[in-house]
């Protein structure tokens, strides 16, 4: 099957960061082959866009970049080549490559974010290094195994800790909030959702009914953490899915129980971070576990896949719309202007 190809249609970055113009545009280029030993030749069938890939695409990204990279690093692909000394995949086998293709056992001391520090993953053809590709569940169709690598590596390592009864804030209605909640809801926590639409906190909790999801608008109610106390008889929640950054950090500590964990995920508010004198002494007094989130280690993906596999959890309530690969730029507005519930994926 891999014998005649040899090129591949990949989406990079304009790099043009003018409102209105095009952010990516398709480009065709040779594949590195023959395949080296230990690579891999995969077709891919589906790409999930994460915020990540929006940001990074109007110039947004907090951290340096590779000029008109390749974006996305949520995918799932089928192995259709290998090489002669690969030994942990064969032909069929369900793929992706981690997030971060230096982190594999989590202990490692550098990395390598895909989409940024290398290319991405939106393109019809990818190859990579047996070593950084995790298998996906069977299971699941490929639009679904499209969500795990990142946004279902994410929120599982956000949860991490998490113990039946205990209480979590998931912060937003994304695709890492929406996993979470899936997550959340089957390992028997109690979720408390925020948004700043009422329509899209009432959507999920129509889809979701039971047990019953709290609710907090924190555009309508600017101390929203007090609300969170509320639902929480005044203790706070256990953990924090932690998604704005410099503008609800101060609040999330607030409405985080003595001894809670906050996980950071993202840094979707990006106004000035001016609350550290106030945080400080907060975050000793409450001795709350702060903890970064980078998607997570090809361990921690394996580790995700075992569960689903046993558990079976379904995910196609939580895809928001399916876009042809030759739309992948309206996709990309779409979930820059933040109009999705859940997941939005490239089908290819």
């Amino acid at each position: 099957m891999s014998a005649d190809i040899t090129t591949r249609r990949a989406y990079r970055r304009t790099d043009d960061y003018t409102p209105g113009t095009p952010k990516i545009k398709v480009t065709t280029e040779r594949l590195p082959l023959p395949l080296s030993a230990t690579k891999v030749l995969i077709k891919v069938h589906a790409v999930a866009l994460n915020y990540r890939d929006a940001n990074i695409s109007n110039g947004g990204n907090p951290w340096p970049v590779t000029p008109h990279g390749v974006i996305g690093n949520d995918a799932a692909g089928e192995v259709i080549a290998i090489g002669d000394q690969v030994k942990t995949l064969k032909v069929g086998d369900r793929v992706a490559p981690n997030t971060d293709t230096e982190n594999l056992t989590g202990r490692e001391t550098a990395r390598s974010w895909l989409a940024a520090d290398e290319d991405g993953v939106l393109a019809d053809y990818l190859v990579y290094d047996e070593k950084v590709l995790g298998k996906l569940p069977t299971y699941l169709d490929w639009v679904q195994a499209s969500i795990i690598p990142c946004a279902g590596v994410t929120a599982w390592s956000a949860l991490k800790g998490a113990e039946v009864g205990q209480s979590v804030l998931i912060q937003g209605t994304g695709g890492v909030a929406m996993f979470a909640l899936k997550l959340a809801k089957a390992a028997g926590l109690r979720v408390i959702l925020s948004s700043s639409s009422d329509q899209k906190l009432q959507t999920v909790c129509e889809q979701f009914p039971e047990p019953p999801i709290s609710t907090v608008n924190y555009a309508t109610n600017a101390n929203w953490h007090e609300d969170v106390l509320r639902h929480t008889d005044g203790v706070g929640v256990d953990i924090v899915l932690e998604n704005g950054g410099p503008g609800t950090l101060l609040k999330s500590m607030k409405c985080t129980r003595r001894g809670g964990i906050v996980s950071q995920v993202g840094y979707l508010d990006r106004q000035k971070f001016d609350d550290a004198l106030e945080i400080l002494p907060l975050f000793i007094d409450r001795r709350i576990v702060l903890r970064g989130i980078n998607a997570g280690s090809k361990a921690d993906m394996d580790d995700l896949t075992a569960a689903l596999t046993a558990t079976r959890i379904k995910f196609d309530d939580i895809i928001d719309s399916i876009w042809a690969f030759d739309k992948a730029d309206e996709a990309l507005q779409y979930v820059w202007e933040g109009k999705q519930v859940g997941k939005v994926v490239i089908q290819i």
